[in-house]
């Protein structure tokens, strides 16, 4: 398996389980998307709220935390450009405390919050959105098929 993630850690402890999840989705994404035969790859970083706020602040000027926060190299007519070089499609940074509390909050797994998340920012950063509900359509279907192909359900 090719190397899909830059992974960091920020302020919280490494996680194996972590790690596995985080290989797990981008790989089914990357094949989702054609894009596993190039050389492009994501930047994930996981950290807590103080770090998700400070961020979220500068970027977004939102003053408080988030669980996930999605920054594109590219807008979406540009990735198959961009799939010819070995580039950074774009910056994912989740809340590893907001995953906790709001897979608690929707009463499921850890594991399938933080996959969504994931699976979300990827789709933020390979240009889709949610904002419009004709585009939320299109994005949920998006995640809900990388979720299910990782059998990961509600």
């Amino acid at each position: 398996m090719r190397n899909l993630v830059e992974l960091s850690y920020l302020d919280i402890e490494e996680d194996e389980k972590y790690n596995k999840t985080i290989n797990n989705v981008f790989e089914v994404c990357f094949k989702e998307e054609n894009l596993y035969d190039y050389e492009i790859y994501v930047s994930v970083i996981l950290t807590n709220e103080e770090n998700i706020q400070k961020i979220n602040k500068e970027y977004r000027q939102i003053d408080k935390p988030t669980d996930v926060l999605s920054f594109p190299m590219f807008e979406k007519e540009e990735i198959e450009k961009a799939k010819l070089q070995k580039e950074v499609l774009g910056d994912i940074i989740v809340c590893m405390p907001i995953v906790q509390k709001q897979a608690e909050e929707y009463g499921h797994s850890k594991e399938r919050e933080f996959a969504y998340m994931l699976v979300h920012g990827f789709y933020h950063i390979m240009g889709y959105d949610h904002i419009k509900e004709e585009d939320k359509v299109i994005m949920r279907a998006k995640e809900e098929n990388i979720l299910n192909k990782l059998g990961i359900f509600k």
